[in-house]
């Protein structure tokens, strides 16, 4: 009897995550892939991307969606602002939603949660309206329900997250500074009641301090907290 395929979690820097299930979709969030100084370089994403998921609208999270979308046939999903901003900047297929809000994206269900943080987009221009910052739950068949919380700050309606979806998996920013550290995740990993936490936004510029094992030495036993580095896969 095989074994069931595995969903893939592979983080290529900041908070930049590719998701394989276990029925072949892929799932590329927040794309900062050529000026992120922790993108594995040698790292090549798949020759189909089928969708990308913005959380919000910083140049840290944003600023390679045309470019892949464009290059690997991908849609962009975003909340409703951040999709037309996307749109007129060059993707040829975007879905703008909004909070509390789901779309099935072929074998993959995702959830728009709420989530604390600002999100304008900066160009040439100034700083543009693009909607409001958010996280997204995926859930999906044959595999687990992840949380992407994006950037944010802990929150309590967190404890909404865990009770409407349960997420087995959450991938939650770490570094501090420019979002929670790990005093304020570990706070957030109680709400949330995940069996595992992915830190992302962690280590990618000076400012980024916290580290997965802080956010270990706060939570306890109990949650498994997976220290990785960039380029690094976990399957679930």
């Amino acid at each position: 009897m095989n074994a069931p395929k595995p969903t893939r979690i592979t983080w290529l820097g900041h908070a930049t995550v590719l998701v394989q299930t276990p029925a072949g979709t892929n799932i590329l969030i927040d794309p900062f892939l050529e000026h992120n100084p922790k993108y594995p370089n040698d790292f090549p994403l798949p020759a189909k991307i089928h969708s990308i998921l913005l959380t919000h609208g910083h140049g840290d999270h944003i600023s390679d969606a045309v470019p892949v979308a464009r290059k690997h046939g991908a849609s962009v999903v975003a909340i409703y602002e951040l999709a037309d901003y996307v749109a007129r900047k060059g993707a040829e297929s975007t879905i703008g939603m909004n909070l509390g809000g789901s779309v099935q994206l072929d074998d993959v269900t995702a959830t728009m949660v709420d989530a604390r943080h600002s999100s304008g987009a900066q160009d040439e221009h100034g700083t543009h309206y693009v909607g409001v910052a958010a996280g997204f739950v995926l859930s999906i068949a044959g595999g687990p329900v992840l949380y992407h919380a994006g950037d944010t700050a802990p929150f309590r309606d967190m404890e909404l997250i865990r009770e409407l979806y349960q997420p087995r998996v959450a991938m939650l920013p770490i570094g501090g500074f420019y979002t929670m550290g790990p005093k304020e995740a570990a706070l957030a990993v109680r709400f949330l009641a995940p069996e595992i936490v992915l830190p992302l936004h962690f280590g990618t510029f000076p400012p980024l301090k916290g580290t997965p094992e802080q956010l270990v030495a706060l939570i306890g036993p109990g949650v498994k907290v997976i220290s990785w580095k960039p380029g690094e896969e976990f399957s679930i």
